[in-house]
């Protein structure tokens, strides 16, 4: 039976956050920098080396099983499942999710869920880790900024999530805290496998390394910026069909390619429903994954919006 929807909003008001020494910030930038120019330097290589030659099929289905696994694995995973409790599965599943977005190289699991916890408890005010709507600058060069900070900018700043504050629950979780103490291995697991499949799949060396450029360096590249879009584009253009304290939105341009998660202010709304596409014809694949899960018995008291709340709030 399903559960009506709740919000998970925490009873003390405080941002709870710390700031890094300047010897773990300039670390921390480095690394950032790191897991976001590789990867965008693969896509560069791939566009100017492979320009009018296409994708092989090899390529290109690696790439997308290796899309899909990681982009479920956050908005699933990390983001519905971690971050807001709108279902309950078993011990293996939950592990499995839990890797599959670290795979994603989105920081580590309890990291990722204590700033999305925080963004939604404070979203676009003073405390939200990313809104675009806090940065000062008049006209477009303000415009320009805030969704720059929104978008990437905020992964630089040295100011940090208090993981005891913000994901106590799961800092109690003894298989969860080592999948997060194990993100370097999911690291060199997410930009590995993808070669040694394309070497098993084609028996080449060129098999290898195409398959390292698009499976590996391009999907995370392009779901980065897939997921930092959610940040940035969905609190600041589409349209609004529910009211709220924030600026978030729904981009239906983006609804494919996020797996559902461009339904932002459909989610603002109801934090805590497994299903972000409530409105007629808003494809989610997330919230399709669920229902899928719910229907062969991994998944269980999955939470969705009422058409009573819809009407209470809808703008």
């Amino acid at each position: 039976m399903a559960q009506a929807v709740q919000d998970i909003r925490p009873i003390d008001p405080a941002p709870g956050v710390k700031r890094l020494d300047a010897k773990k910030a300039a670390l921390q930038r480095r690394l950032v920098l790191a897991v976001t120019v590789i990867p965008f330097a693969g896509f560069l290589w791939a566009v100017i080396h492979f320009w009018g030659s296409g994708l092989s099929v090899a390529d290109a289905t690696i790439g997308l099983s290796f899309y899909l696994f990681t982009g479920f694995g956050v908005t699933v995973g990390f983001h519905r499942y971690f971050t807001h409790r709108s279902f309950e599965t078993n011990r293996f599943l939950r592990g499995l999710l839990a890797i599959a977005g670290s795979m994603a190289v989105q920081g580590p699991i309890i990291k990722w869920v204590a700033d999305h916890r925080r963004h939604h408890a404070f979203s676009d005010r003073p405390g939200d880790p990313h809104s675009p709507h806090l940065e000062d600058g008049p006209g477009v060069r303000g415009v320009v900024k805030g969704l720059w900070h929104a978008h990437m900018g905020w992964l630089f700043s040295d100011e940090q999530t208090s993981a005891r504050r913000w994901a106590p629950d799961l800092l109690k979780d003894p298989m969860i805290k080592k999948i997060d103490q194990l993100f370097p291995l999911w690291l060199v697991l997410t930009f590995g496998l993808p070669p040694l499949v394309g070497l098993a799949v084609t028996g080449t060396v060129q098999g290898a390394l195409t398959a390292g450029l698009w499976a590996s360096l391009v999907r995370v590249f392009f779901l980065h910026h897939v997921t930092w879009s959610i940040n940035s584009i969905c609190h600041f253009y589409g349209k609004r069909p529910f009211e709220g304290d924030d600026f978030s939105t729904n981009n239906w341009v983006l609804s494919l390619i996020s797996f559902g998660e461009s339904w932002h202010n459909n989610h603002h709304a109801f934090p805590s429903s497994a299903i972000h596409g409530v409105g007629r014809g808003q494809i989610d694949l997330s919230g399709g994954l669920i229902k899928f899960l719910e229907k062969i018995g991994l998944a269980r008291s999955v939470k969705r919006v009422t058409e009573k709340q819809m009407a209470v709030k809808s703008s």
